[in-house]
């Protein structure tokens, strides 16, 4: 996520044209990839603790990697390790909510993790925005998101403590658990949410620098405000759960995944207004959190006796689409032009929303070995 706040400021230090921009965000997404992976055999093997406590190193040394970055090559591997911090962390807690939590306030305890982030993507912002607004360098902001990440890997020790360390079914069993075909949607709809997610992080705020930001305030305090409003309205992901219950799964996935075409496609449309913006940002918010709850519940409803690993693999699926969007993006925009890459990006999310069925969006236990 930072990395996008601060695209405008990275390619003006460091020269980046927008294809390199996309190859450094998706080999930041590969962080995340092998970070998913690591962490389910570290959970396997230890339970959730050393996973997350792993991760949440990484996220404090890559941002200070990021601050102190000379060139491009460096800036990626902080971006490549910092990012692999999600892939460490996230999983492991569906493992500890399924042995802490009952059943009936799993949904809601899986939502409250995944919309979490948006507390922070809004701090971001809002450290952002001071420096803009002080004249400060970004090298302050990623300072403090280094501490702020050790901050959290001191709190998540201490959480952590009273989890049991005892480990899912083994690895071969619970892979070849997980290849159902009714299992399929779970994993279409992840990758469709990764892909259009890491564009917009990648190139949406600096697209709006771009086009001139917004009327009232400085061009180059825009991205700050995306990231605000789309860490403000992805708080809308911890009533996941409750609107899932009055609207049904099939009609929630195929809401978000039209608010992520609508987000993307605002960007190319309306770049330099208000309205635009604040749209734009909020709706990907939306789409961003509310998604990642429905795959973190979905998910453990469909393997309830695999919860981490059925997520994990929920999450490889958006991890490949993160991967493979920003850098093909990159690509197009630099052939093509921004505004074709955003319709295109937008395409992929209005697609799937009209071919979901019902029956694609099934909550029951599917059958397992273990």
């Amino acid at each position: 996520m930072g990395f996008g706040l601060f695209v405008p400021e990275f390619r003006s230090v460091f020269s980046m044209s927008t294809s390199t921009v996309g190859i450094v965000s998706s080999l930041g997404f590969s962080g995340f990839f092998i970070g998913l992976l690591m962490a389910q055999m570290l959970l396997t093997r230890r339970g959730p603790e050393l996973p997350v406590l792993t991760g949440l190193v990484a996220a404090a040394v890559g941002m200070g990697i990021v601050a102190s970055a000379p060139n491009v090559p460096v800036l990626a591997f902080g971006v490549f390790l910092a990012t692999s911090s999600a892939g460490f962390a996230w999983t492991p807690f569906n493992n500890a909510v399924h042995r802490k939590v009952r059943d009936e306030g799993r949904a809601v305890a899986l939502s409250a993790i995944s919309t979490g982030t948006g507390v922070g993507i809004a701090g971001a912002g809002f450290a952002a925005l001071a420096m803009v607004l002080g004249g400060l360098s970004w090298q302050y902001c990623w300072t403090s998101f280094a501490v702020a990440a050790a901050l959290a890997l001191l709190g998540n020790r201490a959480a952590l403590r009273s989890v049991e360390n005892q480990s899912e079914s083994g690895p071969r069993q619970g892979w070849r658990n997980l290849a159902r075909l009714a299992a399929i949607p779970l994993f279409v709809i992840g990758f469709a949410y990764g892909t259009t997610s890491a564009i917009y992080i990648s190139f949406a705020a600096d697209h709006l620098v771009e086009a001139g930001g917004v009327p009232g305030i400085p061009v180059a305090a825009t991205p700050a405000l995306v990231y605000i409003c789309y860490g403000l309205f992805g708080l809308a992901g911890l009533a996941s759960a409750q609107i899932k219950a009055m609207t049904g799964l099939p009609m929630l996935l195929r809401l978000l995944m039209l608010a992520g075409a609508v987000s993307v496609a605002l960007v190319a449309i309306a770049p330099g207004r208000w309205s635009g913006l604040v749209v734009s940002a909020g709706l990907q918010g939306v789409h961003v959190m509310m998604t990642s709850a429905v795959l973190a519940f979905w998910s453990e409803r469909l393997f309830p006796t695999l919860p981490s690993l059925s997520f994990t693999a929920a999450l490889l699926a958006t991890a490949a689409g993160s991967v493979l969007g920003p850098a093909l993006a990159g690509m197009a925009s630099d052939a093509l032009g921004a505004e074709a890459m955003f319709f295109g990006a937008a395409a992929l999310p209005a697609v799937t929303a009209l071919l979901l069925r019902d029956r694609h969006a099934r909550e029951r236990p599917l059958p397992t070995d273990g």
